[in-house]
């Protein structure tokens, strides 16, 4: 049921006398009236008593025995002061025309009341204006009784008393007109008034004096004005006044500003010393807290008494703190050149509970006479600042050298003080230092029963090398059963292992000082045979096109290739487990091999340097701690240089923005910033930061460039390249149809060259998808999405399936082999790539539609395939074939995949033969671009199925209301109903051709 707005409003009105303005009163009047009476024997004004005995002027009319009476009485001119509807107010009586004797028929026991609106008084009353005056007739007068009784020689008075109104009006004023046609009757008196809404503050607001609207339904508005010492809260601040000029519930308030407290409702007074109000609202003041005071009224906050403060982050209700006293009782243990301080609280921490400690170092010279700050390699477990326990472990330290420890502390107010932070000093001695640790390995090469490694020396050898000592064990096996190996170089085979097994392998170096600690866990892997067979297998075209007299030499050079290039073919075909990837890098490398020494090249140590410039992708996750890796590959930000400006999505971790950087010497930059959400647990910001890890080794005008990481402040950053256009996907469907075919080769072409430059650093992105490609202005193609495709989490917006080794995967774009066996290698990624090209022929069509995931990976068993997008050039839809080779080892390689595309694009007439779609395909899996038009019952579900329904009042609008219609259009009518675009014309046009061929074929036939 709808409740108009006046129904609502005076249902909420507001307890408050209406007030009356009177423009004109015969009751007060002591005077003749004056007023205008035609014919001059018709209304005739005479004194008499009102029913309380009261003198009054009146005017009397009795002609009931002459017939065809029309007597007219008009007022003096009545100035309306701006009303717009007026009200009548007359009493008057009215003999009973039945207890007159012998009166005529004629006799009336009613009269007419009409208002005349001008500007001007009206000098001259001559017949014309009564003729011909456009009066109003506002209504018939009745009585409610009349009399007729006689009393003591006169009649008994029955008085009656009628209002009505009229309105609107717009000119200066009004005359009053009363006709008579055939009454006895008096007129005791006449008031003319308007109502108002009276004063009234409301909700801490005034409101004034407001006429009422035109008509007596009217609702006129008044604004408000805050009491003194007030503040808006809801803007705007009004009140409804009714035609009956009472006021309606009001909209928005005002409330008390800070300082002030309300009193009564109406009133805003100050808070007296010694209280406060911190904040504007209905709320009353307070006693200021403890070591506080306010001297003065109206105060918003207490001063804070000498020596105490508020933190940056206090209320203002909360009490003052001090700083704390200096820490107790400092202990030290040296350890060679590491030291453990720990320490007792201190007695007074201020009268807060957030004290933490900072640690100031300094190394000086053994007299004392000056000290410097320690060097940046020093590490301070957990931290050097903000330390919440009382104990801190520090290394790195300078063997033989003096040090001196500040211990500060510190709570919420020290930067408040004046003061420098209580602290407490001790001085150690560091000595004689073993090795530091031995930051990374390599694995240089691998076979079925060994592995041989190399690594960098310690950065802080403290003295000369004397060995090193490698630790070993398999992976599934309990570290006690490790086994040692010493060496006297930094290069190491590993020899009598299992094939096809996963090692964990520590080393630590040796001086005259003792070992130094072993390095963090890395984990090696042997090969299995079907690796080692495989690699034979590429090797054997070299052989059968060699000839008969130097096969024992090509075998040896085999042999010697199969050994030198074994980390290349092995990373090629490597099986990836969620902990382990091979690696290796020519840039830390710089390893000689002496063959003359060597008895058989299979058996010495290979060195493998790489291509000149080649570098490897290491991952993050076989350090043992993945923070190294973050230090290693990714450029720590200075927060105060990066400024977020917007919101632009939200990710797994943490909202995504838009934002800017600006570093020293550089111009600022626009830049996408992911942010690490509050509350997170460390294995959530090592996640998080594993992407910068991996982000952070490379560089390729189309992989996402990392500009940074802010670890040391919060939140948590990674800052990467800004891409205005945004995810490929969705960038396309926005554009449906604006591309050209080159154009379109020209997005897969950089999406295939990252692709190449992320297979030969030996890294599988697994969950490659036109979702995961950002897109510039200029239509540059990213890959993109490091972080997430090591562990295949689910896709809200995408369903993955689970496979039966466990893991979530994205099955649409998902090789066979990895869904059956997690089986991730580049081919793989060459499948996924097979998808992307469809999506982006396709203008961001969801692959295999509505298909359910298990029916996709049945389809894909039974070598179903995508059909080729709307308009795809065969060529296009061949690779996209290729991609889908079931057979992995058939598939092209990115490289391939880019050399091909170059092809097309330097020779753009083979992109134009057209992939043919069959009428009536033999394979279950339907091209769904084309819909069976026999499925829609009217041209607006045709136009919304094929993505077209922004044109529907274009067809409906010209006539084409049905589809025997629309089966009949060409492209002349197209243009002339208004669809403009080339691709949506090539679009709608190719669907109506379907729909004909449709048409003609028999029923019960699918097309």
């Amino acid at each position: 049921m709808t409740v108009d707005l006046f129904t609502l409003l005076c249902a909420l009105a507001i307890t408050s006398s209406a007030m009356e303005e009177t423009l004109m009163d015969t009751r007060v009047a002591t005077a003749e009236l004056g007023w205008t009476a035609y014919p001059n024997s018709g209304w005739e004004e005479v004194s008499g008593y009102d029913e309380n005995l009261n003198t009054i002027r009146t005017y009397q009319v009795c002609n009931v025995f002459e017939p065809s009476q029309n007597n007219w009485l008009l007022t003096t001119f009545i100035d309306r002061k701006g009303a717009q509807r007026i009200y009548v107010e007359i009493r008057f009586t009215v003999r009973d025309c039945s207890s007159i004797p012998n009166v005529p028929g004629s006799c009336k026991e009613t009269f007419n009341l009409y208002y005349y609106e001008t500007d001007a008084v009206i000098a001259t009353k001559g017949t014309a204006f009564w003729m011909e005056a456009p009066y109003l007739k506002v209504d018939t007068i009745a009585a409610d009784e009349s009399f007729s009784q006689v009393d003591f020689g006169g009649r008994l008075m029955k008085v009656n008393t009628e209002v009505r109104s009229f309105g609107p009006l717009s000119k200066n004023g009004f005359y009053l007109a009363f006709q008579d046609y055939g009454a006895c009757m008096s007129l005791l008196s006449v008031r003319v008034f308007y109502k108002k809404c009276p004063s009234v503050v409301q909700n801490f607001a005034v409101f004034p004096e407001t006429m009422t609207g035109a008509e007596s339904t009217s609702l006129v508005i008044a604004r408000g004005n805050c009491i003194p010492n007030s503040e808006e809260v809801d803007v705007p601040i009004k009140l409804y006044c009714n035609g009956d000029g009472e006021w309606m519930v009001p909209i928005g308030s005002c409330t008390c500003k800070a300082g002030f407290e309300p009193d009564n409702g109406n009133v805003c007074r100050a808070c007296p010393p010694g209280t406060f109000k911190s904040t504007q609202g209905p709320s009353l003041c307070l006693q200021c807290p403890l070591n506080s005071r306010s001297t003065a009224e109206a105060a918003t906050v207490c001063v804070c008494r000498n020596g105490y403060y508020r933190g940056d982050a206090d209320q203002p209700d909360e009490p003052c703190t001090s700083v704390p006293s200096s820490p107790r009782n400092v202990i030290s243990i040296v350890n060679e050149t590491s030291v453990i301080l720990e320490w007792h609280s201190p007695r007074e921490t201020g009268g807060r509970d957030d004290v933490v400690y900072n640690i100031v170092c300094k190394k000086c010279r053994a007299d004392r006479r000056s000290c410097s700050h320690c060097d940046d390699n020093v590490d301070f477990v957990p931290r050097q600042l903000g330390l919440t326990e009382t104990r801190v472990f520090i290394s790195n330290l300078l063997s033989h050298t003096l040090y001196s420890f500040e211990i500060q502390a510190v709570n919420g107010v020290s930067n408040k003080s004046p003061y420098p932070a209580q602290h407490v000093t001790i001085d150690i001695t560091t000595n004689q230092a073993a090795p530091s640790i031995v930051p990374i390995m390599h694995q240089i090469s691998s076979t079925m029963n060994s592995f041989t490694l190399s690594w960098p020396q310690p950065e802080q050898p403290n003295g000369i090398i004397l060995d090193y000592e490698l630790r070993y064990y398999e992976k599934d096996h309990a570290e006690i059963n490790s086994t040692t190996l010493r060496c006297q170089t930094n290069t190491a085979r590993v020899e009598g292992l299992r094939p096809g097994t996963v090692y964990v392998v520590q080393v630590r170096a040796r001086t005259v000082a003792g070992f130094g600690r072993y390095s963090s866990k890395m984990c090696f892997q042997t090969l299995t045979d079907d690796d080692f067979k495989s690699e034979l297998r590429e090797q054997l075209p070299l052989i059968a096109g060699s000839a008969a007299a130097g096969v024992v030499f090509i075998v040896s050079l085999i042999a010697i290739s199969i050994v030198c290039s074994r980390k290349r073919a092995y990373t090629k075909e490597a099986v990836y487990s969620d902990k382990l990837q091979h690696y290796s890098t020519g840039r830390e490398l710089s390893l000689r091999a002496d063959m003359s020494n060597c008895p058989s090249p299979l058996g010495c140590p290979t060195h493998f340097s790489g291509s000149p410039g080649m570098k490897i992708y290491i991952d993050p996750f076989t350090y043992e701690d993945p923070n190294e890796a973050v230090r290693e590959f990714a450029k720590e930000i200075d927060v105060s240089t990066v400024k977020i400006e917007e919101v632009i999505g939200a990710g797994e971790f943490g909202e995504v923005y838009k934002g800017r950087l600006k570093l020293p010497g550089k111009r600022e930059i626009f830049v996408a910033i992911k942010t690490l959400k509050a509350g997170y647990v460390e294995k959530q910001r090592r996640d998080f930061l594993s992407e910068a890890s991996i982000m952070g080794q490379f560089d390729h005008p189309n992989i996402i460039r990392l500009e940074g990481v802010v670890t040391k402040s919060r939140p948590v950053m990674i800052l990467t390249e800004f891409m205005e256009n945004g995810a490929l996907d969705s960038f396309l469907r926005q554009n449906d149809g604006q591309f050209t075919v080159i154009q379109l080769v020209g997005m897969m072409r950089g999406i295939a060259a990252g692709m190449k430059y992320l297979s030969e650093m030996n890294y599988v992105h697994r969950d490659l998808a036109a979702r995961n490609i950002l897109v510039n202005s200029n239509l540059v193609c990213k890959v993109s999405d490091f972080g997430l495709s090591r562990y295949l989490q689910d896709d809200t917006s995408d369903p993955s399936y689970t496979s039966s080794l466990g893991g979530k995967i994205p099955v649409r774009w998902t090789a066979p082999e990895a869904i059956a066996y997690r089986k991730f290698t580049s081919a793989s990624d060459v499948w996924s790539y097979g998808i992307v090209m469809w999506e982006v022929m396709s203008f961001g069509e969801r692959p295999y539609w509505d298909m359910s995931n298990q029916d996709v990976i049945n389809a894909i068993e039974q070598d179903y395939r995508l059909p080729p997008p709307m308009d795809c050039p065969s060529a296009l839809h061949q690779l996209m074939l290729d991609c889908w080779q079931k057979d992995r080892n058939v598939r092209p390689r990115f490289s391939d995949i880019v050399s091909t595309l170059d092809k097309m694009i330097r020779n753009p007439t083979s992109l134009k033969a057209v992939a043919n779609i069959p009428a009536v395909p033999s394979q279950p899996l339907l091209d769904r671009s084309i819909p069976d038009f026999n499925t829609f019952s009217s041209v607006e579900d045709w136009l919304t199925a094929i993505k077209m329904g922004q044109y529907r009042d274009n067809f409906l609008n010209s006539g084409f209301t049905s589809l025997q219609l629309v089966a009949q259009m060409t492209s002349e009518d197209l243009l002339r109903i208004g669809v403009t675009l080339a691709g949506h014309q090539k679009k709608i046009l190719n669907n109506i051709q379907s729909m004909r061929v449709q048409m003609s074929q028999p029923p019960n036939t699918v097309a």
